[in-house]
């Protein structure tokens, strides 16, 4: 019986979860990065506060951001105005709408655990980088990051578990659309209301599964950066 149903079950929501976990962890990188550089090596005048407002997605409910995002590129909205009449594009019920919900919500693991990264990492080094001529950049791309790496990368793991598991702000962007929005956690939602145990709970399996060997994979890369 189980057998049956696991071949029964629609792969597209595992493709469509790791694709949209992916881009957006890629968005929530190049962001997380640039930002916690900026906060932990040039911090000006209500560099606090800009820092606090990019870690609220952590304590908002999910179903705020959302909220949001419908307000700032929704079909009425300014921008999503400006990209319907002159694109014919929208992010809403689309799966590029669940990218940019997941990378909202994942942004402060990446941006808080590159923040930390970049304090810890000894100046001395950067600064007889320095005396050899080495430009910022290079200073940067030699010293910095790869000193940083080990914990940018624990957070970027995190940020993808959290892409992955992305529900209530995905679901009010994207919806639910078989085959084009929807991700693993709205189908086993979708499973669940159907009362389709079996596949919700095989869905849950596999998801949790991967949600592990993510989890594993930082805590090593936490445990490098911390020797």
């Amino acid at each position: 019986m189980m057998s049956g149903t696991l071949h029964s079950i629609d792969a597209s929501p595992l493709l469509l979860s790791l694709q949209v976990a992916a881009v957006a962890t890629v968005l929530a990188l190049l962001m997380g990065v640039a930002l916690g550089w900026l906060f932990a090596r040039r911090p000006f005048p209500g560099s606090g506060v800009i820092e606090a407002a990019c870690m609220l997605p952590l304590v908002l409910p999910p179903t705020v951001i959302g909220y949001g995002i419908l307000v700032l590129a929704g079909r009425r909205s300014p921008v999503g105005g400006w990209l319907r009449e002159h694109f014919d594009y929208t992010l809403i019920f689309n799966w590029h709408g669940a990218v940019v919900a997941s990378a909202v919500v994942a942004l402060p693991l990446v941006l808080k655990s590159a923040s930390t990264a970049f304090a810890q990492v000894d100046r001395a080094l950067e600064a007889a980088a320095r005396t050899l001529r080495q430009s910022p950049w290079s200073v940067f791309v030699r010293i910095t990051l790869p000193l940083a790496w080990p914990g940018i990368l624990a957070g970027t793991l995190l940020a993808f578990a959290r892409a992955m598991g992305e529900f209530g702000a995905s679901l009010m962007v994207a919806g639910s659309i078989p085959h084009q929005t929807q991700t693993l956690s709205m189908a086993i939602y979708d499973a669940v209301q159907a009362g389709q145990d079996q596949t919700a709970f095989l869905l849950a399996l596999v998801t949790s599964v991967l949600s592990i060997a993510v989890l594993l994979a930082s805590n090593r890369f936490l445990s490098l950066r911390l020797r």
